[in-house]
């Protein structure tokens, strides 16, 4: 392509020759560049808006982030006596719910009212949870949390002590 260029312009020489430029164009050319270029005013209030936008942007972020880490607060936070017996109720409570769930086939009315109980007390311990962080008097929350567990092993405690009863009472009268 180079090469097609070149040969075009060796043979069109005398036609890119006859235009010259007008003498009004030179003097032109001379004043502009014995002319210092004044430089743009900064307009100082662009800069000053994009400084506040950047400024609100890493605020509002730094409120965000600060919330969500607000959140984060644990039972080990407020007291790591508290959080280790709540590890432990909640391991109880879990073997208890197992050992439940395997009656759940022979008596699944009586598992339904034991599950929609337990499911109550669950969702108190999430509210406690979310409350946690907002509270001044973190510990109580935390009391009250610990005690919540309590109940959850003492009703599971129960619902499997009826459960064996009713078991028991339906083995007696088969026979």
């Amino acid at each position: 392509m180079n090469n097609r260029l070149e040969t075009f312009v060796k043979e069109n020489r005398k036609a890119f020759d006859v235009m010259e430029p007008s003498a009004g164009l030179w003097a032109k050319i001379e004043k502009e560049l014995d002319t210092k270029k004044k430089k743009k005013p900064v307009k100082l209030y662009l800069w000053m808006s994009a400084a506040a936008a950047i400024v609100v942007v890493l605020g509002l972020t730094w409120l965000y982030l600060g919330r969500l880490k607000g959140n984060d607060i644990d039972i080990a936070d407020v007291n790591e006596a508290y959080a280790e017996k709540d590890v432990h109720y909640a391991g109880l409570i879990t073997e208890k719910r197992d050992s439940l769930a395997i009656f759940a086939s022979a008596n699944p009315d009586l598992y339904k009212k034991f599950t929609s109980d337990l499911k109550k007390l669950d969702d108190e311990y999430e509210r406690l949870k979310e409350e946690l962080p907002k509270t001044p008097n973190q510990t109580l929350v935390v009391n009250a949390m610990i005690e919540n567990r309590k109940i959850q092993l003492r009703l599971l405690k129960q619902q499997l002590l009826i459960i064996n009863q009713v078991d028991d009472y339906k083995k007696v009268n088969q026979i």
